[in-house]
């Protein structure tokens, strides 16, 4: 007998603004350079919205929505804050954290000769 299955959506899933926005984040941090990837998320995310609704609030067609926002979309960055904005989502930005030094050798301080004397200028 052979296996029945059935496609899986995400959006399926997303029911509260709370796990929407989690599912962003993750996304954001799985993958923080993959652009097709987090804008699949956020399609994902407006599925799970009514998304006749998102279109009307972000002054977009739905079609285009769905458009932009599919795997093979390539949305402007300009859509992106408005269905951002109009999911009740912001972006924030934090500093990266530093690496530890590379192993390379630093410069060491250029040692006084004796016998020189720096003079001051007073003005």
């Amino acid at each position: 007998m052979p296996l029945k299955t059935t496609p899986w959506d995400s959006a399926d899933y997303l029911r509260t603004e709370e796990e929407r926005a989690s599912y962003l984040a993750a996304a954001l941090e799985e993958a923080p350079g993959d652009a097709a990837f987090i804008t699949n998320a956020l399609g994902t995310v407006a599925r799970s919205r009514n998304m006749s609704q998102l279109a009307r609030d972000t002054g977009l067609t739905r079609e285009g929505l769905y458009k932009a926002l599919s795997p093979d979309g390539n949305p402007s960055f300009g859509t992106v804050l408005k269905v951002m904005h109009a999911l009740g989502v912001q972006l924030t930005v934090s500093a990266k954290p530093t690496r530890k030094p590379s192993a390379r050798k630093q410069a060491k301080p250029v040692a006084k000769r004796k016998g020189t004397a720096t003079a001051r200028r007073q003005v």
